[in-house]
């Protein structure tokens, strides 16, 4: 602690979206400088200075799943940083960027980005074997057929929960 400047701290805004193999999360700051990101495998810290006033940002972030550290990285510009944090796990969406669900009032999601890719390969089955899983859970031993029933299968799904 540094007595003597009394800073004013506070989270920086930041926006966030998902990838396949990678998350996404831009801190909004321009004009930073003195930028520290620590990549954690499930925790990611941010830090930097900002403006000609000094204001002191910080954030630290409890993520929903595990990020390999080794292969995050981070991009300053004059206006943000942004950070790329590569997934442990390829292929698994992340329904939110924090482990629990309480709304961090600096965080939004960046609806620009977003983009529901679980959808658009054909190599992925994630989201048939979702749905699989549901009708099965669901008791009924006789699936439909799913060849000509694309669109009930992506209809059937609610939107992941933004919070």
């Amino acid at each position: 602690m540094h007595p003597i400047h009394v800073g004013h701290e506070q989270p920086a805004t930041a926006k966030w979206y998902d990838r396949r193999d990678s998350v996404f999360i831009e801190f909004c700051v321009e004009d930073s400088r003195d930028v520290q990101v620590n990549f954690d495998k499930s925790k990611l810290g941010f830090s930097c200075v900002s403006g000609t006033e000094d204001i002191k940002h910080q954030n630290a972030v409890e993520l929903f799943g595990e990020i390999d550290p080794k292969e995050s990285k981070y991009r300053r510009t004059d206006r943000s940083v942004l950070c790329c944090l590569r997934k442990a796990e390829a292929g698994k969406s992340w329904p939110r960027l924090t482990k629990d669900k309480a709304k961090c009032n600096w965080l939004s999601v960046d609806f620009n980005n977003w983009k529901d890719w679980e959808d658009d390969s054909d190599e992925d089955l994630s989201s048939f074997d979702k749905f699989s899983e549901m009708m099965n859970s669901m008791g009924g031993d006789d699936l439909p057929d799913l060849d000509g029933a694309d669109d009930e299968v992506h209809l059937s799904f609610e939107m992941p929960d933004l919070e």
